[in-house]
């Protein structure tokens, strides 16, 4: 006897090229493609996309979603969330080199004042050489401490740039440190999976010793209930003056009154933004004037190859799903992510 037919519907505007490589994991498949506002999803069994059916009853037979997202907490309050007899999964680790790339970008735009170098060649000229040193000499970055917050994908690409670059000294905040071991997608040669690189580990109730101990802080965690506003004025009081903040996380888990306020008061040394509470920011918005911050439109994890590396991900979970095997991101509805 045959075995039983896979219908998998996929609400992304792909073209056949992505199609068929999903089609091609197995005979057993059938991939349709369809504009999720008049999609069936009737049959459905796995669904591809970020737009869900409103009611699930509209897809009785549904066991599995692939999220083109990394992040989750857009879809919390979802009626599917709930429903945990179907799978969710994500794309996260997709983009992890490219957003990790970009932190470091960051900060060495901010040590190197990558800015004031941009502004005075707006003016078409130098300052005066008994201003150049006072403007323009540069925060060391090799051998500083980075503190981490979120350990997956991200911040464990970061780590390993920035241990082997840099040779920087690597603090991770996670919620459990004792769970070391990350089972997350990861592009082949990246990451930290065995949880070897960080010289030291905290839980989210010793973040201020950290944060303390760190001269460049990046935020890398997921939105959820303990992450929402966790970077407030505790937190940026317990940081060095001289340190950077860099956010490539969710604009959520900042206070961005408190960061304001240290940024303005030059508590800390400066920041670079990806992500804000709201986007983009409103006119008029402090952080885009000031002069220690780098602000960019979310973008730290674009990048032209994301629709086939997303493929590649969801083909290997496919063949995970037909062969029974555990999925790969598979989201914990509990944590959050």
């Amino acid at each position: 006897m045959a075995a039983p037919i896979l219908d998998v519907l996929v609400t992304m505007p792909f073209g056949d090229a992505l199609l068929d490589r999903m089609r091609a994991v197995s005979p057993r498949v059938r991939v349709t493609r369809a504009d999720p506002s008049a999609a069936d999803y009737a049959d459905t069994t796995v669904l591809y996309g970020n737009a869900l059916p409103a009611d699930t009853a509209r897809a009785p037979k549904l066991r599995w979603v692939q999220l083109h997202m990394a992040g989750v907490n857009t879809i919390a309050a979802h009626p599917l969330f709930a429903e945990t007899r179907i799978a969710l999964t994500t794309t996260s680790g997709v983009h992890a080199a490219t957003v990790a790339e970009y932190a470091l970008t960051a900060l060495l735009a901010l040590a190197h004042r990558v800015p004031r170098m941009v502004e005075w060649q707006a003016k078409g000229g130098w300052p005066p050489d008994e201003r150049r040193w006072p403007l323009f000499v540069p925060s060391e970055v090799r051998g500083t401490t980075l503190g981490i917050i979120g350990y997956g994908s991200i911040g464990r690409e970061l780590a390993r740039m920035a241990k082997s670059a840099f040779a920087m000294t690597i603090l991770a905040c996670k919620r459990d440190p004792s769970q070391r071991v990350d089972t997350g997608y990861a592009l082949p040669g990246t990451g930290d999976p065995d949880g070897r690189l960080p010289d030291g580990w905290y839980a989210p109730d010793t973040l201020t010793d950290m944060l303390a101990r760190s001269d460049v802080v990046v935020l890398a965690a997921p939105l959820t209930r303990e992450t929402e506003r966790m970077i407030g004025a505790p937190a940026l009081a317990a940081m060095k003056p001289s340190a950077y903040f860099i956010n490539v996380g969710r604009g959520g888990s900042v206070d961005e009154a408190a960061l304001t306020h240290a940024l303005r008061e030059r508590r800390i040394a400066g920041a670079a933004l990806d992500v804000f509470a709201q986007e983009p920011p409103p006119d008029g918005h402090p952080f885009y004037t000031l002069d220690n911050v780098l602000v960019s439109p979310h973008v730290s994890g674009f990048i032209p190859t994301y629709d086939d590396k997303c493929t590649d991900l969801f083909a290997e979970n496919l063949r995970r799903f037909l062969a029974g095997e555990p999925l790969l991101n598979t989201v914990d509805r509990a944590k959050g992510y």
